[in-house]
């Protein structure tokens, strides 16, 4: 009786030091997928901090806008979920930002030009939400996006060109042959 008592207590200790070990790989684990995750939230936020300071050496924002702008990065986790889903969407909304960015400066000829992209960039950070509970998943989907094609350039429409063309007033055979028409389709 006494090895039974002694079998249990043994295989209850074993099961319990399996256990503990098992436990604590696991916590390990999500610890280190938590830094991880981390770390990649800092790298595109150091990335994109980067690719503004490199703006503002090349003129196209304010050095004091630096902040303005890499708030779109920093808060993207405010009211948001932290998961892998939306750390792809901030990759690519960042990416997306900075690729615009570097497309329209290289578009632009010369400082005429980089001084419009510049008041472009001005209006797209007046757009910008001031506070951090603001940039919520509404504003990364819906309005962020928009507000990225603001940078764009649009070149100036001539309205005379967007206008038809005058229309004719018919001649007095073609009022004719449409009153007949219409005559014989009542019929």
């Amino acid at each position: 009786m006494s090895y039974i008592v002694f079998l249990a207590l043994l295989l209850l200790i074993t099961l319990l030091g399996c256990y503990w070990m098992v436990e604590s790989n696991r916590r390990k684990a999500i610890e280190a997928e938590k830094k991880r995750f981390n770390q990649r939230v800092k790298e595109i936020n150091n990335d994109f901090k980067d690719k503004l300071i490199d703006f503002s050496e090349g003129k196209l924002i304010r050095p004091k806008n630096i902040s303005r702008l890499s708030m779109i990065t920093s808060n993207y986790f405010v009211v948001q979920a932290h998961n892998e889903e939306n750390l792809t969407y901030l990759e690519y909304i960042s990416d997306l930002l900075i690729n615009t960015i570097m497309m329209e400066a290289s578009k632009a000829q010369g400082p005429e030009q980089i001084d419009q992209l510049a008041d472009r960039l001005q209006y797209f950070m007046a757009e910008l939400p001031y506070n951090g509970i603001e940039y919520n998943k509404a504003f990364y989907q819906e309005a962020l996006p928009s507000l990225i094609e603001v940078i764009k350039y649009q070149p100036p429409t001539d309205l005379q060109d967007d206008q038809p063309p005058a229309q004719s007033t018919p001649a007095p055979n073609d009022s004719y042959q449409e009153n007949q028409l219409s005559e014989l389709s009542k019929a």
